[in-house]
């Protein structure tokens, strides 16, 4: 569906879960976040009910977050059901990889093509900070058996905090060279809830290319700007929502775990899905897509994102 800006509105992205396993401190509190009663969230079948109003609209790929999908116990069967939505052509997932050992399989057999893994330090003692709680070698594990799971695609994730992890740089870059994945790095965003983040943090990703001067540029793919480094089996990819945004270019919208339709991931505007029936959320989705605004607002240590929530509550 074209909206009311000219864009062509394909991508959905299906929180399936606000809950985690770890605490990743620019995404949730540390104390996790208040459960909702289960009366309050997406059902199963209401999901794959927004999933066909959304196909209808013209959406057709769909990417599953959280929170952490992979610890919701029927995740396999909503992953299954959405790729066989008539329309859905890529089902993707968003993932701290730390059940993939366990999982990665069964997701390709539910239908899931590509995997992104969010990993933003190989310093395990730093990967236990800025998560709060978890173990570098259960991610580097389940990037592993990603790669083994024979998935199209495996991307991984690194938010840059300037003082945290911009001197990993290169090494991060590396595992391109290392593996066939994308390696993308991602500017910090000041959401509600990560206040642990002075200005020093909010780096621009040309800092990046500062650290790689041998990297070669390639064609854009999405929101990320690519590169290539010498024989690598991957790419570089720089996402910059707050020095560069992409908004005349964004092709999604946003559906939460307690079905709130987002037409904007910075924008406060929310529209209920919850307890609708396939042509009432198509209708509402119509709606969120004329809605969606030309762009967000200034985004930086001091002006920070009008969305009310935690990213872990919208979907990452």
């Amino acid at each position: 569906m074209i909206d009311s800006l000219g864009r062509n509105i394909t991508y959905l992205r299906l929180s399936v879960t606000e809950l985690c396993n770890l605490r990743c401190r620019y995404c949730m509190p540390e104390e996790g976040v208040c459960k909702l009663a289960h009366s309050q969230m997406l059902t199963e079948e209401e999901m794959i009910r927004a999933v066909r109003a959304a196909a209808s609209l013209g959406i057709n790929k769909v990417r599953i977050t959280g929170g952490e999908p992979l610890i919701k116990p029927n995740i396999l069967s909503i992953c299954r059901n959405v790729s066989g939505v008539p329309g859905i052509l890529e089902t993707s997932i968003t993932t701290n990889a730390i059940l993939l050992p366990d999982m990665a399989v069964s997701l390709r057999e539910a239908g899931v093509q590509r995997v992104n893994i969010s990993l933003d330090t190989l310093n395990p003692e730093k990967y236990r900070k800025i998560t709060r709680r978890g173990e570098l070698e259960n991610a580097l594990r389940g990037a592993k058996a990603a790669l083994n799971a024979g998935f199209e695609k495996v991307k991984i994730n690194a938010v840059l905090i300037g003082g945290f992890n911009d001197d990993e740089i290169p090494a991060l870059a590396a595992l391109t060279q290392k593996w066939p994945v994308d390696v993308r790095f991602i500017e910090l965003m000041p959401m509600a809830g990560n206040t642990d983040f002075g200005p020093e943090c909010y780096i621009p990703v040309n800092k990046v290319l500062e650290s790689l001067p041998e990297a070669v540029p390639e064609q854009e793919e999405g929101v990320a700007r690519l590169y290539r480094l010498p024989g690598a089996l991957g790419r570089v990819g720089l996402i910059s929502p707050l020095s560069q945004h992409f908004c005349a270019a964004c092709n999604r919208i946003r559906l939460t775990a307690d079905g709130k339709i987002k037409p904007c991931l910075h924008s406060a505007e929310e529209i209920s899905m919850k307890g609708l029936s396939e042509a009432e959320m198509m209708e509402k989705m119509r709606f969120a897509i004329l809605s969606k605004p030309a762009c967000h607002g200034t985004l930086n240590a001091q002006s920070r994102s009008q969305a009310a929530r935690s990213m872990n509550q919208i979907g990452g």
